[in-house]
């Protein structure tokens, strides 16, 4: 069985702008039950009033990712990150398109620096630990993965993922705790449609 880093169909990497944060689809591996999805961006929203010339690059590259134009996104927001060198959204958004022209490594070196100016930014984590996965290093995966919990342990995704990676190493038993784990907190949090798919995950792993 083809256990990737995910739980959610889709799960997210998060392409986000200042200050709304907006889901993107996962890039990774599913379990062979489990088709690929495409990588969609999620309407950017542009503060109002904004005169902050790096939030306006940030905003201008979220809008031609959507467009499907990954490489004009990069170049705003290497605009973006060269008027403000710490505006972590850019960074992140800037792995995402990265990733959408499959430059692994260079989306996780953006990653690991918005996770320098935000160290306390789960989903930062969560993201980088998605592209490691993604990139063949799923001990990194585990790594970021944990360190996503151990931030915002109420995070159903990360559990999941965390499962999905034990599971690919090997660790049937912690792979489905951690997959028990995401569920119930998937039911707890009302969101039923993931928990099924969660239930149904942990069913095809005791095969």
């Amino acid at each position: 069985m083809d256990i990737g880093a995910t739980c959610r169909r889709p799960s997210h990497y998060r392409l986000v702008t200042n200050p709304m944060k907006a889901p993107l689809v996962l890039l990774a591996l599913l379990l062979s039950a489990l088709s690929m999805p495409t990588a969609v961006a999620a309407s950017p929203s542009l503060p109002v009033n904004t005169t902050k010339p790096a939030e306006s690059h940030n905003y201008q590259g979220t809008t031609k990712f959507q467009q499907g134009d990954p490489r004009g996104a990069i170049l705003e927001f290497d605009r973006a990150i060269s008027i403000d060198p710490k505006y972590a959204e850019a960074y992140i958004n800037r792995a995402v398109a990265k990733l959408g022209l499959g430059d692994k490594q260079g989306a996780i070196s953006d990653y690991s620096r918005a996770i320098e100016i935000d160290p306390q930014d789960a989903l930062n984590y969560y993201n980088r630990g998605v592209a490691k996965f993604d990139a063949g290093d799923k001990q990194g995966a585990l790594s970021d993965f944990n360190r996503a919990i151990a931030i915002k342990p109420d995070d159903a995704e990360s559990y999941c993922n965390r499962g999905a990676v034990k599971l690919s190493l090997g660790n049937k038993k912690g792979g489905i705790a951690d997959l028990n784990a995401g569920a119930k907190l998937f039911r707890q949090q009302g969101q039923m449609s993931d928990y099924q798919k969660t239930i149904e995950l942990i069913r095809q792993a005791k095969k």
